[in-house]
Formats: structure tokens, sequence, C-alpha cells
């Protein structure tokens, strides 16, 4: 069984955690165990990009998302799950994948939509480098 369960999601899109939130409670509350869910405030990529956005952009856009991720939590967890909350910002799948580790984490829950050949090739997905370099199990929920 799964004791520490970690669920991805991008509190923009509904779709990543509408499928896969309902999932990974049915696996902590069958195991008993302990549900993290956590998102991720993507950085700007490159300092040049970063020139353009407000010196503050950066607390102000962690600030909302946890308001966001508190909201969510409260909402759609209920309360007998044991549930802990992470908030990043960064890379995306360089801050999951050292959540992964620093959690001692057994499986890791995320939602993905269809690929999509053409943006596949040119950016890639932060899901398909998260299952190619997480050392434990991943399940993927289709969005």
């Amino acid at each position: 069984m799964f004791n520490t369960i970690l669920l991805t999601i991008d509190l923009n899109a509904p779709a990543s955690w509408k499928m896969a939130l309902p999932q990974a409670i049915e696996l902590v509350r069958a195991s008993k165990g302990k549900l993290h869910i956590m998102s991720v405030v993507p950085d700007m990529g490159t300092p040049l990009v970063e020139g353009f956005f407000p010196e503050d952009f950066e607390a102000k856009a962690v600030a909302a998302a946890s308001e966001a991720l508190n909201t969510l939590v409260s909402a759609e967890v209920p309360e007998d799950v044991d549930v802990k909350q992470h908030l990043a910002f960064g890379k995306i799948h360089k801050k999951v994948l050292k959540v992964i580790d620093e959690i001692n984490c057994d499986l890791v829950i995320m939602a993905s939509p269809k690929p999509d050949r053409v943006r596949e090739f040119l950016v890639g997905s932060n899901a398909d480098r998260i299952v190619r370099r997480s050392p434990v199990s991943v399940l993927v929920v289709r969005a």
C-alpha cells in the first residue's frame, strides 16, 4: 500500500485535480496514509523575461497561490483525510522531484491532458519529466 501520496495540481487548471483528487483520496483512505497536495508557481524562466515583471511579482504570485490552495483543500478534501499542503516557486518538475524525496513519497498522482504532439516536441511536458525522473511510481490520470 501507499502510505505517503503526493498529488500535484495546477491551481489555474481545475482539470489537473478534478479527476486526480478523488483517486488520491480513495488511495489514501484505503491505506490510512497521508495525502500531500502540491502546486508550483512557475518561475519566469530567464533573467531577461524576469526583468519585465514587477519586483514583487514572486511574492504576490505565491501569496495568491497559497490562498487558492487553502481554498481548494478546504472545499474539496474531506476532513477525515490527513492532508498537508506544499507550495513552491520555480521549475515545476524540479520542485516536485525535490518534494518526492523530502516527504519519502510512495506514489505521485498527477493529471495530464491528452498529448499534443507539436507542443510536446517543442517544449515537452512536466508530467513527462516527472514520470521519467521519479524514484517512485507515478499514476497519471488523463484530464
